[in-house]
């Protein structure tokens, strides 16, 4: 997998020896990483509130029923299949879903899922 270590909203003259994290190019995004990403029920709860909240979040504003090291596991995949942005701001990783590139790469792929999302939480009464 093809990687830029500059996030796309990284400011220009970002000091040498940030904390940089890889995430691949839009260009080398890919259906099957995608969806492969988004198979697991924790990495879709995480898309699911990343699209709920229309912005960045903190690893810690998403609570999963998991030890911490499988949340960074899962939020890892997510960015490395891109389908996340995370960005250091000081000492927070903050995660925003990669929403323009996937609706340019996939249209209404991001959309459908979430719609099925709701609709599976819904009828289990997870809502």
């Amino acid at each position: 997998m093809q990687t830029d270590t500059t996030p796309a909203d990284a400011p220009s003259g970002t000091p040498t020896g940030s904390r940089v994290l890889e995430h691949p190019r839009r260009e080398t995004i890919r259906l099957a990483d995608v969806l492969h990403a988004l198979a697991d029920p924790m990495r879709l709860r995480i898309v699911c509130r990343l699209a709920a909240a229309e912005g960045e979040l903190n690893c810690a504003d998403i609570e999963l029923p998991v030890s911490k090291s499988t949340c960074t596991h899962h939020f890892r995949v997510l960015r490395e299949h891109g389908v996340i942005q995370q960005i250091y701001r000081g000492t927070a990783k903050m995660n925003a879903l990669r929403r323009q590139d996937l609706d340019d790469l996939f249209p209404g792929l991001i959309d459908g899922i979430l719609r099925a999302a709701d609709l599976q939480a819904e009828r289990l009464g997870d809502a």
